[in-house]
C-alpha cells in the first residue's frame, strides 16, 4: 500500500491497536498471576480511555479490542496446540519486528495460555480474518487461492494481492499440514 492509498483513519487504528497491545503488556507485568478476565478487564478499560479522550468512537475502539483479543486466542492456541513457540506463529524472522511489540505479545499469549486453551475452540471456529480489520504481526494465507500476505506490524488487512478474495486465515509454522 503507498503512502497516498493509506486513509489517515486507518494509520489512527493501528495505532491505537499498538497502544491497546503496549497497555495489555504493562498491564500483564503488573499482574503476572492474573488470568483471561484480567486481560478482558484491561483491554476494556484501554478501549474505554481511548473512547473517553475522544482518540476512537465506542465501535472502533471496540473493534480494535476484539482484533486484540482474536490475535492473543489464536496465538495461544497456536501455542497450546503445537507446544511450538510464538515465534513460529508469527512465522518470519524476528528481526524483523520491533521488539517492544514481540515481548507484548510474547507476555500476553505465554500468561493466558493456559486460561485461553479452553477458548482455543472458538477461537479456531472464529480464525477467519477479514479485508479491513487490523492484525498483529504474521502471514495471512488467502482462503481462496493460498497467497500469503506478511505483516511485520500492526496493520490493516488489504484484499489478497492475487485474487482479490478477502477471506484470510493464519498460518504459522506448524499448521500447514492442517490446511484443508
Amino acid at each position: 500500500m503507498s503512502d497516498q492509498d493509506r486513509n489517515p483513519k486507518d494509520d489512527r487504528l493501528v495505532r491505537a491497536y499498538e497502544r491497546m497491545l503496549e497497555d495489555a503488556h504493562e498491564a500483564i507485568e503488573q499482574a503476572q498471576n492474573e488470568t483471561a478476565p484480567r486481560l478482558r478487564e484491561v483491554l476494556d478499560k484501554t478501549r474505554d480511555n481511548l473512547v473517553e479522550l475522544g482518540e476512537l468512537s465506542r465501535e472502533e475502539a471496540q473493534r480494535v479490542a476484539d482484533y486484540i483479543r482474536r490475535d492473543i486466542e489464536d496465538a495461544a492456541g497456536f501455542v497450546a496446540e503445537t507446544g511450538q513457540d510464538i515465534r513460529d506463529w508469527w512465522r518470519f524472522d524476528l528481526e524483523l519486528m520491533e521488539r517492544r511489540l514481540f515481548e507484548a505479545f510474547s507476555q500476553v499469549a505465554d500468561q493466558t495460555r493456559l486460561q485461553l486453551a479452553q477458548i482455543a475452540e472458538t477461537a479456531r471456529r472464529m480464525s477467519l480474518y477479514q479485508a479491513g480489520e487490523i492484525t498483529g504481526p504474521g502471514t495471512l494465507v488467502c482462503d481462496k487461492c493460498g497467497a500469503e500476505t506478511h505483516f511485520v506490524k500492526a496493520g490493516r488487512i488489504p484484499p489478497c494481492a492475487e485474487c482479490g478474495a478477502t477471506s484470510f486465515r493464519r498460518n504459522p509454522v506448524g499448521r500447514e499440514d492442517q490446511q484443508g
